[in-house]
């Protein structure tokens, strides 16, 4: 499965989250709240571009294995993340997360509107979003990054003892409610103590074919693997109207949810070509191209299996390091915005898929772990054992006195 695991990318820049008023979401917009004109087509190509480059990134690390994600929910954990960071941190993040020309507010802002827009742009799409910030008992988070998050990405905002065994579970209880259940045990207790902070963003997806597959027309198929072998598949099939596009070493369709504002795009690599080549061919241009030429035909015939993907719990520290962001993760790192003296620890990351013949149902979970760096300590001189001392003359540094206490 891991060629369409591979080719789904882009379904991941359309399976962006909306809000929705469920339990733990901190949403309170209704669908007439939002202006999809206050939305910065900057912010919208900078999550695109972070989208393929942390693909391509952990793509690397997972040449011969399934990969799904959702670069959206990384995105916006981020960003929230982002809010606290200034100085050389602040640039390095932007830089990795492609806001260099982007002022905060005009990010912050746009993400309202956005996040309003997706959860209310379909009827038929169940699309929801919820973004939390779990903070330990008495560490002092700057009001002002609270708000921020509170008004700009509806977090629902949570002070809980991180020493009890019950925190853990409190906050694994709200990423499973928040996806439906399909993503649990993100955390695994203890809390390390100097955890200060968990930023999470969770996003839900469920959605039926504008024209789906007729089940009695799924058979027993042959899918060869990225590695060469034979698997046995159940392949749905369906002939009739489609977007389609030939490019140059790959093939492209377009398979709409509900009334049509959100769709799976299917990229298929020409006979010959590795799809790992492919992978690293995409990015933010070529999606654009993709989009604009991509066009509905009226006789295409399309298959493609059944199949589920997990993946994680991923740690992307290593390719977020690798894009730029590593001062983030260390004790140079200023976050002065939402605290003193932290850093981000780690970056978690969990998404699953399930493709069949009704449509597919999605749900990811990002968690910035946040912890302050070790208080200095003291230096430490116990004279619990023999040692020699002096008494001398300060001015000059005469030695007046000598000795060494050998017993007591």
């Amino acid at each position: 499965m891991k060629v369409i695991a591979a080719l789904l990318i882009s379904l991941l820049l359309l399976l962006l989250p909306g809000c929705s008023g469920e339990p733990g979401s901190g949403n309170s917009l209704t669908t007439e709240d939002y202006q999809l004109e206050a939305v910065s087509q900057d912010l919208v190509s900078a999550n695109n571009g972070f989208a393929f480059a942390v693909f391509k990134t952990l793509n690397e690390e997972e040449k011969q294995e399934n990969l799904f994600i959702s670069p959206f929910s990384i995105a916006t954990a981020l960003t929230m993340t982002y809010n606290g960071a200034r100085g050389t941190t602040r640039e390095a993040m932007a830089r990795t997360l492609g806001y260099d020309s982007l002022e905060l507010e005009a990010i912050n802002k746009s993400y309202l509107n956005l996040l309003s827009y997706l959860g209310g742009a379909d009827p038929k799409i169940r699309l929801n979003i919820a973004n939390s910030l779990w903070i330990r008992e008495g560490a002092p988070i700057k009001e002002d990054f609270i708000d921020r998050n509170q008004e700009y990405f509806q977090a629902q905002v949570e002070a809980l003892d991180f020493s009890k065994a019950a925190a853990v579970e409190q906050i694994n209880n709200w990423i499973s409610q928040a996806t439906q259940g399909k993503i649990q045990r993100m955390l695994e207790p203890p809390i390390p103590p100097d955890v200060v902070l968990y930023l999470i963003n969770a996003i839900y997806f469920k959605g039926q074919w504008a024209g789906p597959f007729d089940p009695e027309r799924t058979f027993d198929a042959d899918f060869t693997t990225g590695s060469g072998e034979k698997a046995t598949v159940k392949m749905m099939t369906r002939r009739g109207k489609a977007g389609y596009l030939e490019a140059e070493g790959y093939k492209a369709a377009k398979l709409p949810y509900g009334g049509g504002k959100m769709a799976m795009y299917c990229l298929l690599p020409d006979e010959g070509t590795e799809i790992n080549e492919l992978a690293a061919q995409l990015d933010a241009q070529e999606w654009d191209k993709i989009r604009r030429e991509i066009a509905e035909m009226e006789d295409v015939l399309l298959q493609m299996p059944r199949f589920k993907v997990e993946y994680g719990i991923k740690n992307l520290n290593d390719a977020l390091k690798a894009l730029g962001m590593e001062e983030a993760f260390g004790g140079t790192a200023d976050f002065s915005g939402m605290g003193e003296g932290l850093y981000i620890s780690r970056v978690l990351h969990k998404a699953v898929i399930e493709v069949n013949e009704e449509g597919s149902e999605a749900a990811g979970a990002t968690v910035v772990e946040m912890r302050e760096t070790a208080a200095l300590e003291p230096a430490r001189f116990i004279a619990d054992r023999p040692f020699l001392f002096i008494i001398a003359e300060e001015e000059t540094g005469s030695i007046l006195f000598m000795g060494k206490l050998f017993e007591l």
